[in-house]
């Protein structure tokens, strides 16, 4: 396969073009930008664009893809039926499995980050997970259209951390990772599995006294917060928005 990425300067979200071979088909693989140089890259390879395929509806992932179309007009754009897009062309449901050239593309549905989010199961070698699953951290589960913080830890330990070891991960935002990598050195990973104890320091976050179970690196050079709530329930939430002591 041939890979390519593009990572916006200020949202580091990636935008990825995925081919099949030299002279064959390619998809995208959201559209947060710049596209510029990956439109670029389906002339250099000699390949046809059958698809845009996108993960979820957040700005920083769907941010040019007017400019895509206005290039590449009549791309079929995917994305779950929960997933509110402008410029969407058609609903892709969890099952529905894509054959385009020499990729197939499962779409696998992740939901915590938004409702309908997909991650996207590629030749049963990578995954491209959007803000599901990043390279030693997860997805919060405060942004627009996010459903639970239990939705989000099944997405990551029943489905994509199923996949076997070697599935290499490529996220929707910086570097990509492994399957077998998240599992041992995940933070909130290695606390879901049991291998690291769950932290216990009261803090408050979001204005609401809470306990921090875990505050950890985010992809951004932030930080990411695990809290639990009084009446027991888990949250995850930007670290900017706890504070300590």
């Amino acid at each position: 396969m041939i890979l390519e990425r593009s990572l916006h300067p200020q949202f580091v979200s990636n935008t990825y073009l995925l081919a099949d071979r030299e002279g064959g088909t390619a998809v995208l693989i959201d559209a947060g930008g710049p596209v510029e140089g990956l439109l670029e890259a389906i002339d250099r390879h000699g390949v046809a664009l059958s698809h845009v395929l996108l993960t979820h509806h957040h700005h920083d992932h769907v941010a040019e893809l007017d400019r895509v179309l206005a290039r590449r007009p009549g791309t079929p754009v995917l994305a779950h039926p929960l997933e509110d897009v402008s410029g969407k062309t058609d609903d892709w449901s969890p099952g529905e499995t894509l054959q385009t050239g020499g990729l197939t593309i499962e779409p696998l549905h992740t939901p915590g980050h938004t409702a309908g989010m997909l991650s996207l199961h590629v030749n049963g070698e990578a995954v491209f997970t959007g803000d599901t699953l990043f390279k030693g951290s997860v997805g919060g589960v405060r942004a627009p259209g996010h459903t639970t913080y239990a939705d989000l830890k099944h997405s990551i330990m029943d489905v994509l951390l199923t996949l076997p070891p070697e599935t290499v991960i490529h996220p929707g935002h910086t570097d990509p990772t492994t399957v077998a990598g998240e599992l041992e050195s995940n933070p909130f990973v290695r606390i879901w599995r049991g291998v690291d104890p769950e932290g216990t320091e009261p803090c408050t976050a979001m204005g609401q006294p809470a306990t921090l179970i875990l505050f950890a690196r985010d992809y951004d050079g932030g930080h990411k917060a695990w809290v639990r709530w009084e009446d027991g329930s888990d949250d995850i939430v930007p670290g900017s928005q706890v504070q300590r002591g």
